[in-house]
């Protein structure tokens, strides 16, 4: 079943073509939605999430977009030698290393680059590209969608992790199989995604 997930402070849109509604959320048919009206009520929390039906999703998926202005970021999910994980701590969240993609740059560049000055890493290889997630956030009034692609990354890096502070990360920090855990309990949900798409890749 092929569906989209969009997230207003953590909370869902969910496009998809299938009826099924597991997490009760209400249910919207897209042609007949009004989405200014849809993301205010899940920013003030009158909707814990929604779905969104659609029989042509490929088509309604572009046409939403088409209707924000989109930036495009990349991050990635770092492991090094004991397959540990990369987190950063910012806004007192968990979080994982990503950014804005600066003009004329690869999606590959982008993770790379923002990894690196976020946590003070080097010696970062790519080994797969992961999911994409979406969010919105508002600037100078404006709602923008924030398309973010994901890369799965490993690094031989031994030494000491400095956290870019002017860019609000307090922590930066490999984490194993426990500490891992309790940082996804504090994060936020396209993170845990993230996740998901790794565990998927390595059962």
């Amino acid at each position: 079943m092929q569906m989209y997930k969009v997230f207003v402070n953590d909370k869902p849109i969910i496009f998809t073509t299938s009826v099924k509604n597991e997490e009760d959320y209400v249910v919207f048919i897209y042609k007949n939605i009004i989405m200014s009206e849809l993301i205010y009520k899940l920013k003030l929390n009158k909707l814990e999430g929604v779905y969104i039906y659609t029989s042509n999703i490929s088509r309604d998926w572009d046409e939403f977009k088409s209707k924000f202005k989109i930036i495009i970021s990349a991050g990635g999910l770092v492991l090094n030698k004991d397959k540990e994980v990369l987190f950063i701590y910012r806004g007192n969240k968990w979080d994982l290393p990503k950014g804005k993609r600066e003009e004329g740059e690869k999606l590959e560049e982008t993770a790379v680059r923002e990894v690196e000055e976020e946590c003070g890493i080097s010696n970062l290889m790519i080994k797969k590209k992961l999911i994409e997630t979406y969010h919105f956030f508002i600037e100078k009034g404006i709602y923008k969608l924030k398309e973010t692609h994901w890369y799965l990354m490993h690094s031989s890096y031994d030494k000491e992790l400095t956290p870019q502070f002017e860019e609000g990360i307090t922590k930066v920090m490999f984490k194993g199989i426990e500490d891992t855990r309790l940082a996804l309990k504090n994060t936020f949900y396209n993170i845990i995604m993230v996740f998901k798409s790794y565990e998927n890749l390595i059962k």
